[in-house]
């Protein structure tokens, strides 16, 4: 037998570690700079404070002030201060009740405004109140009109005329006049004219005929019939019974419109009214649908 040798393995080299400078003064510059800026933020974290830009909505709820007792307060002062006789009792007995509405200051300045020998007498018609306007906690600035039956000797005309007060409401709700019925301007009629609306010609000749035949149908109806009957013609309730002692008279100048699968209809309806004898109008303004027959919609 032949005992083979183990070969001897050659001894590795240690290889030689070449150790650099760890320049240990600027790494512990960085974790610190590292460890602060941490603990930095866990700082802002909890003591940030979220800035939020906050949209606020105010509400202003109007409030509806009563002012019945100041008009009607008004209404009784100027029926006693725009009415007179002429004669003395009648100028002492004024001058006494216009006590228990105006300040002593005014009552001063009113005493001759109505003369002893003044020629004409008048007679209050008719009082209205055109406006109250609340000028501060207190006081209320009123603007009225008033219609006198002028008298003198034999002639007598009405005479309108228009003024503004002040009258101060103290805690209680108790009412003093100061300041003079002031001479002022109401409210006249506007120059306004709505525009006319003629038919444009998008409605046919044959669906005015038909529409013009149901309208003439139900507004002869109308005036006396009751839901059930009137639900035929409308829908939803969008016109209600009347019960109405009225004859219908035609139809005035109505107006077609196509509105989508819809058609609009401007119409003035005249009637004889049989308990005062006059004729009168409506004017209504409809939107009619057709399904299997027209029915007023809108």
């Amino acid at each position: 037998m032949k005992i083979l040798k183990k070969e001897k393995q050659p001894k590795l080299k240690k290889i030689r570690v070449m150790k650099v400078g760890t320049h240990k003064k600027f790494v512990i510059f960085l974790w610190v700079l590292l460890v602060g800026s941490v603990a930095f933020g866990i700082y802002k974290n909890f003591t940030a404070i979220d800035i939020k830009t906050v949209h606020e909505t105010k509400v202003i709820e109007k409030q509806v002030v009563d002012t019945n007792q100041i008009e009607n307060f008004v209404k009784n002062f100027a029926k006693v201060y725009y009415s007179w006789q002429n004669n003395q009792d009648s100028i002492d007995k004024r001058t006494e009740n216009l006590k228990g509405y105006l300040t002593k200051e005014l009552q001063d300045l009113n005493t001759d405004t109505i003369r002893r020998d003044i020629p004409t007498s008048s007679a209050v018609d008719d009082v209205e109140i055109w406006k109250v306007k609340k000028i501060d906690n207190n006081k209320y600035e009123v603007t009225f009109s008033i219609d006198q039956l002028i008298t003198e000797g034999t002639t007598k005309k009405i005479v309108n005329s228009s003024y503004e007060v002040t009258v101060y409401v103290d805690k209680s709700g108790n009412m003093v006049i100061i300041k003079n019925p002031t001479i002022c301007g109401i409210p006249a009629k506007s120059d306004y004219e709505p525009k006319i609306l003629e038919s444009n010609g998008t409605v046919d000749e044959a669906t005015t005929e038909e529409i013009n035949e149901f309208l003439k149908t139900f507004f002869k109806l109308y005036p006396n019939a009751s839901k059930k009957e009137i639900s035929y013609y409308v829908k939803n309730d969008v016109l209600k019974p009347i019960s109405r002692n009225y004859v219908f008279s035609e139809l005035i100048n109505p107006v077609y419109r196509k509105a989508d699968d819809r058609v609009q209809v401007l119409v003035s309806v005249k009637y004889l009214d049989k308990h005062t004898k006059t004729m009168q109008i409506s004017q209504f303004d409809l939107i009619l649908e057709e399904d299997r027959n027209w029915m007023i919609v809108k």
